[in-house]
């Protein structure tokens, strides 16, 4: 059991969210930034044998987190933390000067809790430790490895008293030799093999198929170990939890024999198209078995991965052995749909993303279309939306099959769009935020592939205007996933130009900032909404930490754009620039402007309809290249696959917020043309697609580019998500 010192020594649970708000935004591995404190560092004078000083400590938190203006309080509650858990573990240092904390404690800390990979923590918590360099840790050793991930653990949500005979046992079982002292060998192999260490130190991905994906859980209701087959007992984080199977055990329990977890691809090209069921140990409690059709006791019955159809566990063999993967048929790819294969008999250009979809045993893994159906390839931003990303792929992973569902971290889309290419028909969904699926849209088209697969978008995150568009919503607000399988598959297909922009700057000895893409899928836009978005951009470079949130964010760009009311920062802009339009000027001489936009779609800003709607009745009925009269462009329709732009001037941002409330139409038309040629004569504020960025005098020239197959849900989203 703990002691009690252990935990009286910890910092508050709002200080310790507070900080993992910090470390989910920090790029700086922890041993990096403690290199500052070894010779030549910038911090080597605040260190004192193996311990650093209160302002070390506070310039070493500024530059890991990468934050000027930390909280001065937190900073001091974290530093008498680390006084408060060396006194309690052990005599003090005769180095230390102005109560200064270890070194090694504040880096292993530090590294428990970042991302990162499991070994490589191991590597570095041994060096760490090993305070001889001689390549072994002794007894002592040990035990301030064990302290430090305990206290570590205690508000990662772990129940400690449970976690530390666990460790303990560990770290007798790596000494293989019963020498008393671990070898740099036993600590790696052991260490590799204890799953609630390896979950501790960011375990997140199986590497073996028939290997669980733990995740640490609370359980809001009476669960069971299906190991022990005894209760989960604690008020916080009592056990794991697999994300693909949902095989449930108590962290003691983890390491014991259990159920594996569900394949994923077959090994024997006899097995491909064997449609068979997996069935797995699951919570069936309540519900009826299929064979019987008798209520499933507690820890008396089994699921079957695909179908999800249930039975006693003495039912199983009862019944048929053929699974039509249930309700998901159409989205689910099969494991008999996977084989693993030796390079040479796929067949295939494997590239440099082969080893995504290779499994243990180095064998290449493809696909063998099922009739009928159109499985789903998941992209997930794990990034987007806060944490929805991240509880999306877990969901995603858990209702379809893992090696069908990307987290875009762990390499972009090309391991996914290499692993589909032998399929011809297949559905693309990207859940993540406008400039998620311009990623897609994009790696598609660098991939060159024979048939393009048609896009749906779960839009997670803020803005969202293509999404807005196809009807898929503003937000994705947690609503069943499946709800959301079921309007993919009542989707239509519908065609999405997309536009080249090319940047000539005037004078290259200018100093402007990088052009953030070359292709415009939503708008592009000169004036007072890029410099809303500029300043917002730099705003949350600075510091991210502050704009994790959609409400806080919105609450940001609504303080921008009152500022930029004031400031009006863009007044006069029509004689910063001129338009033309397939060889035709178009007049800015009679409005004054502050901003204009280029409209591929009919959303901006997150739901504005800046060209406006116009009637079926008014509408032109023939095609035009461009057109410029006033008159005329009150019949033009704005449509996302007619080869054509619209542009539009905007005064101020006070109408900018009188269209998004409906309070007024439309922005001023100015043209609609097939392509768009603009001059600026100043360093002016410039977006494409939500990116913003400072342009110097330049020339821009858009042109068409192609057109992305889309698909459009049936109707406007209301239920579990919102619009604006």
């Amino acid at each position: 059991m703990a002691a009690e010192s252990d935990l009286a020594n910890e910092i508050s649970p709002v200080d310790f969210i507070q900080l993992q708000e910090y470390l989910e935004y920090s790029r700086i591995k922890v041993k990096d930034a403690m290199k500052e404190f070894h010779a030549g560092g910038k911090l080597v004078h605040h260190r004192f044998g193996d311990h650093i000083d209160a302002t070390g400590f506070s310039l070493f938190l500024k530059n890991y987190l990468e934050v000027d203006d930390f909280p001065a309080d937190l900073c001091q509650r974290l530093y008498q933390y680390f006084q408060r858990s060396e006194r309690s573990g052990r005599d003090q240092s005769p180095h230390r000067k102005d109560g200064g904390v270890s070194l090694k404690a504040v880096s292993c800390y530090f590294s428990i809790l970042e991302d990162g990979n499991p070994r490589d923590k191991l590597e570095y918590t041994f060096k760490l430790y090993d305070k001889d360099d001689n390549g072994l840790l002794d007894s002592k050793e040990v035990d301030k490895i064990v302290t430090q991930m305990m206290q570590a653990a205690e508000y990662l949500g772990w129940d400690v008293t449970e976690l530390k005979p666990v460790l303990q046992d560990m770290l007798k079982a790596i000494d293989v030799d019963n020498s008393g002292t671990v070898t740099h060998r036993e600590w790696i192999q052991g260490g590799l093999n204890n799953i609630p260490l390896l979950v501790l130190l960011g375990l997140k991905v199986a590497e073996k198929d028939g290997q669980h994906v733990w995740q640490l859980k609370n359980f809001n209701r009476p669960t069971y170990c299906f190991v022990c087959q005894n209760l989960m007992l604690g008020l916080r984080k009592q056990g794991l939890s697999c994300n693909v199977c949902k095989y449930t055990v108590h962290s003691s329990c983890a390491n014991k024999n259990h159920t594996p977890c569900v394949r994923t691809f077959v090994r024997s090209k006899t097995e491909i198209g064997c449609s068979v069921h997996d069935w797995i140990s699951a919570d069936c409690e309540s519900n009826k078995c299929e064979i019987c059709h008798k209520k499933i006791k507690i820890l008396t019955g089994k699921s079957c991965v695909w179908c999800r159809r249930m039975r006693h566990s003495d039912c199983v063999p009862l019944g048929s052995s053929h699974c039509d993967c249930g309700r998901l048929q159409h989205h689910v790819l099969p494991p008999w749909a996977i084989c693993a294969m030796d390079q040479a008999d796929s067949g295939n250009s494997l590239g440099e993303n082969y080893l995504v979809n290779m499994n243990s045993d180095g064998h290449f893994l493809q696909i063998f279309p099922v009739k009928d159906t159109h499985p789903l390839l998941v992209f997930v931003n794990p990034k987007s939306g806060g944490k929805q990303g991240k509880r999306v792929l877990r969901k995603f992973q858990f209702l379809l099959n893992p090696r069908q569902v990307y987290n875009l971290d762990n390499g972009g889309p090309n391991p996914g769009l290499q692993f589909f290419q032998n399929l011809h028909q297949y559905r693309i969904l990207v859940c993540g935020g406008d400039g998620t699926v311009g990623w897609i849209l994009d790696a598609i088209d660098k991939a060159d592939m024979v048939i393009r697969p048609p896009v749906a978008i779960l839009p997670l995150g803020t803005g969202n205007d293509l999404a807005r568009c196809l009807h898929w919503g503003g937000g994705y607000e947690g609503s069943d996933l499946t709800e959301i399988l079921k309007q993919i598959e009542e989707s239509t297909l519908v065609q999405m130009d997309r536009w080249s922009l090319q940047v000539i700057q005037a004078d290259l000895a200018d100093d402007g900032d990088p052009l953030p893409n070359d292709i415009i899928n939503n708008y592009f836009s000169i004036g007072v909404d890029a410099s809303i978005a500029h300043q917002f951009h730099v705003m949350r470079e600075k510091d991210p930490q502050k704009f994790n949130s959609r409400a806080r964010n919105k609450l940001w760009y609504f303080q921008l754009a009152t500022s930029e009311t004031i400031s009006a920062s863009c007044r006069n802009l029509k004689e910063c620039l001129s338009i033309e339009c397939c060889g035709v000027p178009v007049d800015l001489s009679r409005l004054s402007l502050e901003g204009v936009a280029v409209l591929n779609i009919p959303s901006m800003h997150g739901g504005s309809n800046l060209w406006g709607e116009t009637k079926s009745a008014e509408r032109l009925k023939k095609w035009q290249e461009v057109t410029v009269d006033a008159d005329a462009l009150e019949m033009c329709s704005q449509d996302m696959n007619d080869k054509l732009l619209e542009v539009v001037g905007l005064e101020s941002v006070v109408e900018m917020g009188q269209i998004y409330t409906g309070l007024k139409s439309k922005a001023h038309r100015l043209v609609q043309a097939a392509h768009v040629t603009i001059r600026t004569y100043k360093t002016l504020p410039m977006q494409i697609d939500g990116e913003p960025w400072m342009q110097p005098p330049c020339t821009i020239y858009i042109t068409h580019k192609n057109q992305a197959n889309m698909l459009m849900a049936p109707s406007a989203k209301t239920l579990g998500f919102f619009l604006k």
